[in-house]
């Protein structure tokens, strides 16, 4: 009986409300992103409307894929995410081979895509030439890894402070596209992009929703309340990037959007000169190291909790008492994570680059969970707790999403050779896993 009543007390409380949830859900997929992908999703379209419409058609692939996840989480609510339904659903060489791909590809790829987001504003506040991008990034980097080595506690309370100053930053940008003066009208020139590239860039600034289905322990009657807030938040999040881009469209149009580097910093210099370019440039600074501090600490933590499963990589599962930190997996962590943006230096944009060296492997994995949902309603029937509604329309569209975003990754190759390199790279880098698993097997 004491056992059981030790067990209730430890269980997570339901403490989070709707609107609680909808506000974490926001924080979590708002970042850096939404100040640099809409440049290369215009640059991908033929005109406004179709513009609006990726955004749109993002923000209900981005739905189906919560609904998804939270049907996953419910059925498996212990630590692990991905990594549990993988090894659940295809056994542990799915699950090894994923994160694997997720400590050499997938999170030291996300982190150096929004290291050159840092450096491409950071050089609209004092530029450093050709390579500055790169040079802000790597510094970002490093300083981040060390402040993360030493130990310094991840604030909540500075995190809630620097979401508020991207709100806030949105928010400027949004009304000063909209209410400001346009640029000067340049027709938009012919375009011989792809919508399936641009729509890539759409669902990367969506990013992150998936993180949120962890919370569904927290939430007070969560059958009824994750639903309320899995579709309140996609919807707010929906709406502010409809008007963020709005404003950005209505300042510059497509042409300009098309030509920008720094999308946010040109519009408040169009609007306010070049101070209110400054002054959105340092928030977008902040709010690209925000990101990319907490996808440092995660990222190290999923390294050492792998060391830990994995003699072979044993040496990643070493924890510092100084500090209290994961020493090795935050070194390898920002050592791989300098190599890669040294690469991405190489390429005509780096932030490009990243994305292709990590989407094949991001989408490839995202498939096999939207598939996992089939193999457990076929092999354990319909679950107790949250169930995706609309089934199997929800499951089916968020597969035929992934399966669509990996074709277009991979398509990735026939825009440029460097950003081709890029995908292969990323996917020779997963497939190395496969006998690193049987080499590790045999240890």
């Amino acid at each position: 009986m004491d056992g059981n009543k030790s067990t209730v007390a430890a269980a997570p409380k339901a403490l989070l409300t709707v609107p609680d949830g909808v506000l974490l859900i926001i924080g979590m997929v708002v970042g850096a992103g939404i100040f640099k992908a809409p440049s290369i999703v215009a640059g991908n379209v033929s005109d406004g409307m179709q513009f609006a419409l990726l955004w749109i058609a993002g923000g209900i692939a981005s739905l189906c894929g919560a609904l998804v996840y939270a049907e996953l989480s419910g059925r498996f609510p212990e630590t692990g995410g991905e990594y549990r339904f993988l090894q659940r659903a295809y056994g542990s060489g799915a699950s090894f081979v994923f994160a694997w791909a997720r400590m050499t590809v997938v999170q030291t790829g996300a982190i150096a895509a929004v290291a050159f987001v840092f450096g491409d504003y950071a050089q609209q506040i004092l530029p450093l030439g050709a390579q500055g991008a790169a040079i802000y990034g790597a510094l970002g980097v490093a300083a981040l890894t060390a402040i993360n080595l030493v130990g310094t506690p991840h604030s909540k309370g500075l995190q809630k402070v620097l979401s508020a100053a991207l709100f806030i930053a949105l928010a400027a940008v949004a009304v000063a596209g909209i209410l400001g003066p346009a640029a000067a009208p340049v027709a938009a020139k012919a375009n011989a992009g792809d919508l399936g590239l641009a729509m890539i860039f759409v669902l990367l600034t969506y990013g992150g929703w998936n993180e949120a289905v962890y919370i569904a322990g927290e939430v007070h009657q969560p059958r009824r309340n994750m639903v309320r807030i899995l579709v309140g938040g996609i919807l707010a999040i929906t709406a502010l990037y409809l008007v963020v881009n709005f404003g950005y469209y209505s300042a510059l149009g497509l042409q300009g959007m098309r030509d920008s580097k720094a999308v946010a910093a040109d519009v408040m210099r169009l609007v306010a000169g070049g101070g209110g370019a400054v002054v959105i440039a340092l928030l977008v600074c902040v709010s690209a190291l925000t990101t990319m501090n907490a996808a440092i600490l995660t990222g190290a933590r999923t390294n050492y909790a792998f060391g830990r499963d994995v003699p072979m990589l044993g040496f990643l599962g070493t924890w510092r008492e100084a500090g209290s930190t994961p020493a090795n997996a935050l070194v390898l962590q920002g050592a791989l994570t300098l190599v890669l943006v040294l690469a991405g230096s190489f390429t005509p944009d780096g932030f490009s680059s990243m994305v292709a060296y990590t989407t094949p492997v991001f989408w490839t994995f995202f498939l096999l969970c939207g598939i996992a949902l089939f193999v457990f309603r076929a092999r354990e029937g319909r679950p107790e707790t949250f169930r995706v509604p609309l089934f199997p329309l929800v499951p089916l569209v968020f597969c035929a999403t992934c399966a669509y975003m990996l074709y277009s990754s991979v398509n990735y190759v026939r825009f440029a050779v460097s950003f081709g390199n890029a995908v292969l790279a990323g996917i020779v880098v997963m497939t190395v896993g496969i006998p690193l698993y049987f080499l590790a097997r045999r240890k």
